[in-house]
């Protein structure tokens, strides 16, 4: 498969990264449709920002989008990491790693001092690329969203 990253959206890219987010943490984790509007909210006002201290990584294979992952600034010294989904097809072959490093080095360019991002418990894989770039576990909140009870996590790592 000829695979492409890029940082550009284009038309029909928000719409694939939601309908991603949705259909998949349905069908393994049994989400309902909320979780696509907690996706869509915030990644329309992302693109509508175009500030240039954030960026997305968008992979891109048979012209389907097939993974992303983004960078958002959550205050001058903090960066948020969001979106980040790698397709079924594509995982275990290195493609999370590759875009978590792309979006630690465009951080560190950026002057961020620290990023951070909230996962859900229960997500080993991803738990462990997280961890395996060093983020730390920092808070821990349950609660009832997406059609179940969820533990949401914050995971946290100092870039200077």
């Amino acid at each position: 498969m000829d695979l492409q990253i890029r940082n550009e959206l284009q038309v029909g890219d928000i719409g694939s990264i939601v309908y991603l987010h949705g259909f998949l943490y349905a069908k393994e984790h049994g989400y309902d449709y909320t979780f696509e509007a907690y996706v869509a909210e915030p990644l329309a006002q992302f693109a509508k920002r175009k500030n240039p201290r954030e960026r997305i990584w968008i992979v891109e294979g048979n012209d389907k989008v097939l993974g992303s992952i983004a960078v958002c600034e959550a205050s001058k010294n903090e960066a948020q990491l969001r979106w980040f989904l790698v397709s079924p097809e594509l995982r275990g072959q290195g493609m999370g790693k590759r875009l978590i490093q792309s979006l630690l080095d465009f951080s560190i360019d950026q002057g961020y001092e620290s990023i951070s991002l909230w996962t859900v418990k229960g997500l080993e894989a991803a738990k462990t690329i997280y961890t395996s770039f060093n983020f730390i576990l920092t808070e821990e909140i349950e609660h009832n969203i997406w059609g179940g009870m969820h533990s949401e996590q914050k995971y946290s790592l100092e870039l200077t």
